[in-house]
């Protein structure tokens, strides 16, 4: 069972929904654990005391009290300034998410209305193919059109062939590494520069290796894939601009029955889903720095807050805090023991405490990391248009089982965003070719020839290949994989300072069902 582009990304939208939830279910049980550990703090300098009050004469006991309330009133300002650092915090990232939430919702209606305007071009378009396709000019332009194709298609095909013999039989010369030691010192050639003395033995070695005789062979092994590519490429322009000519007939054709306001209110949706895509990025990135902040103030990060419950510590662990509880250790009375034992409680619970605030922490982090590349999934996701309408996707488990192994961390982000990339297509009857309408049915034809599978081939901007299958790249007036993408496992998205809107291509506003 396939998937459909905006079901897709509804589907990653979701998740992302789920982990920035997790994000802000973390940050607040931080915030908890460390105002328990605050209280378990206060309540383990009155424990001492107590304690104090039992075995210190008046005048010690003072002094020692002085110390622990002197830390501890500066500790109980500090947290109580801090909380309303950290809800002010949580207030700007609350506001931040529905911010995020509603940008989505409403993006997702413009995408739905993109999606009719399409479906009211797709008919049009079926309406007058017949009639298109009995035009003797435009019969004939596809005629020129296919047969252009088909001669780049078999001039691809023979300059891969080519590059392929020169990996395979240049591999003896690569290897030889005096003819390769005289070949890049372009020995034989204008290029060589080299004095008296290094010329004669590159003599020597030259004869040795017979160097006269395997050069001009490796020269041309090298040379006519070149040539073969440069000739290619000519004919593969020229098949395009032929292709181009096609969709500049058929959009005419289709505006004189009335689809030019069809395909305007398709541009215009276009541009609020541009802008809808900027705003989401400067928004995202406004989030990442909010919740960075909520999480340095629910670890207790700050600098203040942390140097006062700092001196509270160190007040409670002074030498002569430490002499008191060892001789209340060392004595059997009720009162002591009771003092004690709750004292050592204190503190194993404030070391569970600990304990679990360092494991909420690296989970914390985890999630940022993964939001983030989430962040970046999305932003290619939209950028090469897999949320068109007419783009699906094989592999139903890109939305279930391998998005858990992505977000559990068993698959990494560059990983799953090739799956998606394989597992993509444009939907039957979709042009993946020019900037035309590409009309389904009785009209234009587009030429069959197969392109060699794996054969590394792709136009020059990835807006022509075969109709209806498997996208190499994208479809319709530069609409597919743009320069500047995701390649080698890397993402493209902006981070915060860039405009981030969609500087390649577009949905194509002329149809191509």
């Amino acid at each position: 069972m396939s998937i459909r582009g905006p079901e897709a990304l509804a589907s990653l939208d979701e998740a992302m929904r789920d982990i920035r939830r997790e994000e802000d279910e973390i940050s607040k049980r931080l915030a908890r654990a460390a105002d328990r550990i605050s209280k378990i703090r206060e309540g383990e300098a009155e424990l001492f005391r107590q304690l104090a009050r039992l075995r210190l004469d008046p005048a010690i006991q003072g002094e020692l009290d002085g110390a622990i309330s002197t830390a501890e009133t500066r500790a109980r300002a500090q947290v109580k300034a801090h909380a309303k650092d950290l809800s002010r915090a949580e207030s700007a990232v609350a506001e931040i998410d529905a911010r995020l939430s509603q940008l989505t919702t409403e993006r997702a209606a413009v995408l739905k209305q993109y999606e009719t305007h399409q479906a009211e071009l797709r008919a049009l378009a079926n309406s007058l193919g017949a009639s298109i396709a009995r035009d003797p000019a435009f019969a004939a332009k596809q005629e020129q059109a296919v047969a252009l194709a088909e001669v780049a298609a078999q001039s691809m095909r023979k300059t891969e062939q080519a590059e392929a013999d020169r990996e395979e039989k240049g591999k003896p010369y690569r290897e030889d590494r005096l003819f390769m030691y005289l070949w890049e010192a372009g020995y034989g050639t204008a290029n060589y520069r080299a004095n008296n003395l290094v010329r004669y033995l590159d003599g020597l070695v030259a004869k040795l290796v017979g160097f006269h005789k395997t050069r001009p062979n490796f020269a041309m092994l090298n040379e006519i894939p070149l040539r073969l590519r440069e000739h290619a490429e000519r004919q593969i322009a020229m098949a395009k601009s032929a292709e181009a000519e096609l969709d500049e007939m058929e959009t005419a054709a289709i505006d004189a029955a009335g689809g030019k306001p069809i395909r305007d209110a398709m541009k215009s949706a276009q541009q609020q889903l541009t802008d809808f895509d900027a705003q989401m990025l400067a928004t995202e990135d406004q989030r990442d720095e909010a919740a960075r902040t909520v999480a340095t103030l629910s670890q207790g990060l700050n600098p203040a807050i942390e140097g006062t419950l700092g001196e509270l510590a160190t007040a409670l662990e002074r030498e002569d805090i430490q002499s008191l509880l060892a001789d209340a250790r060392r004595t059997r009375t009720g009162q002591d023991d009771t003092i004690v034992a709750q004292i050592d409680d204190a503190r194993a619970r404030a070391k569970e405490e600990e304990q679990e605030t360092r494991e909420q922490k690296e989970r914390l982090k985890t999630l940022a990391a993964r939001r983030r590349e989430l962040e970046d999934i999305q932003w290619e996701f939209k950028k090469q248009h897999f949320d068109d309408p007419r783009s699906t996707f094989r592999e139903e488990r890109l939305v279930g089982d391998l998005l858990n192994d992505f977000l559990r961390g068993s698959i990494t982000a560059a990983s799953y965003w090739d799956k998606w990339q394989r597992s993509q297509n444009w939907g039957a009857g979709t042009s993946d070719w020019g900037g035309g309408v590409g009309l389904p049915n009785n009209g234009r034809q587009r030429s069959n020839t197969p392109w060699p599978e794996g054969g590394g081939f792709s136009w020059p901007d990835n807006s022509f290949g075969g109709g209806g299958g498997k996208s190499k790249g994208g479809f319709g007036g530069g609409f597919g994989r743009p320069s500047g993408g995701a390649t080698g496992g890397g993402f493209s998205r902006p981070r915060t300072g860039s405009s981030g809107t969609r500087k390649h291509g577009g949905f194509k506003t002329g149809g191509g069902f």
